[in-house]
């Protein structure tokens, strides 16, 4: 890895600081100590969930979207806050309502005192979108925040405007409470990287919860990442190099939940209807690319697909009504793909 990057970072004053010639081993270095410096600042305010960080970072060196499912009350909310201050980057949140239109997320035009036609920016128009419960507005609106996501643009009236960079949207699911919901079709779940499990805190970690949000301090955090570093980053991993090896275990692995593939295992042909398109391909490999440099290694193996194998999997495959019978949950079938 002998590319040669120079990047220069806004600082507070109204100079700018020129960051020495760093190959790309020492960027992965600096990544690692402020992914570090990020997570400890973070922890401030969420109260363990470290996978759930981690996964969400991933997603953003990513340059990808993700998904967050949970009851509520676990401070989904909170933690892409958190993350969108800790990052220095604006941040909106919407709330998803069964009466909320295209307009109301991308904007709209209006006819202002000089009679002519003006456009309004909406909400999306940030670094940072909070979906929140983006499964209880109509298709119509879900579709519109989706073609942002995947264009990083919006049309409105025959003119397209450009959506602010880095940009991406995590948005929360109450998997519990299904009435006048409009479930997420396959093909639009597939647009988010990651489908992320917010579970419920250990009893330990419900204790702090409790001690830290009881009380009138507020934690004041530190902002320790710029935009102009975030797109530094994002273009790193994509350089970073793959093994052909890692390339084909995340090919096949991905192969081996298609029912048309004849070697598929018998775990797909027993319980999978659908399996998972090249999208999570893609995504297994940058997924794997930015877990490993996290981890301080300058390229991805066969590991560091496993371990980000769960999250960008289990949205993309649909089991049958076997495996619901038999308690096969999409976490166990994935494991034995595994």
């Amino acid at each position: 890895m002998s590319h040669i990057v120079n990047v220069n970072f806004p600082t507070s004053g109204s100079q700018t600081q020129t960051i020495e010639t760093m190959t790309d081993k020492d960027r992965i270095d600096e990544l690692v100590v402020n992914f570090n410096r990020l997570k400890k600042e973070i922890s401030k305010v969420i109260v363990g969930q470290d996978d759930v960080v981690d996964q969400v970072c991933i997603s953003v060196f990513s340059r990808a979207h993700c998904l967050l499912v949970g009851v509520p009350g676990l401070a989904k909310t909170l933690l892409v806050n958190t993350i969108s201050e800790t990052l220095g980057l604006s941040f909106n949140r919407i709330q998803f309502t069964p009466d909320l239109m295209p307009s109301d997320i991308i904007g709209s035009e209006i006819l202002d005192e000089s009679k002519s036609f003006k456009f309004i920016p909406g909400p999306v128009f940030s670094n940072v979108i909070l979906a929140d419960e983006i499964n209880r507005t109509p298709p119509k609106t879900q579709s519109a925040l989706l073609e942002a996501m995947q264009e990083r643009s919006v049309t409105a009236s025959g003119k397209t405007y450009e959506l602010p960079n880095p940009f991406f949207v995590l948005a929360t699911q109450n998997p519990i409470e299904q009435e006048g919901t409009y479930p997420l079709p396959e093909a639009q779940l597939d647009r988010f990287m990651f489908n992320i499990w917010v579970d419920y805190p250990s009893y330990e970690e419900e204790l702090e919860i409790v001690k830290k949000t009881t009380s009138d301090t507020k934690e004041k955090l530190d902002i320790i990442l710029t935009s102009e570093q975030i797109i530094a980053y994002q273009d790193l991993i994509r350089r970073i190099p793959v093994a052909d090896n890692v390339l084909e275990y995340a090919v096949t692995l991905v192969n081996n939940t298609r029912l048309n593939n004849e070697n598929a295992p018998e775990i797909t042909k027993n319980y999978i209807t659908w399996g998972a398109g090249p999208r999570a391909s893609q995504y297994l490999i940058v997924g794997a690319k930015c877990y490993a440099a996290l981890q301080g290694k300058y390229s991805p193996d066969i590991e560091d697909v496993k371990a980000i194998a769960k999250p960008i999997l289990r949205h993309r495959l649909v089991r049958n009504y076997r495996a619901e019978a038999e308690g096969y949950s999409m976490d166990r079938i994935i494991s034995e793909l595994l």
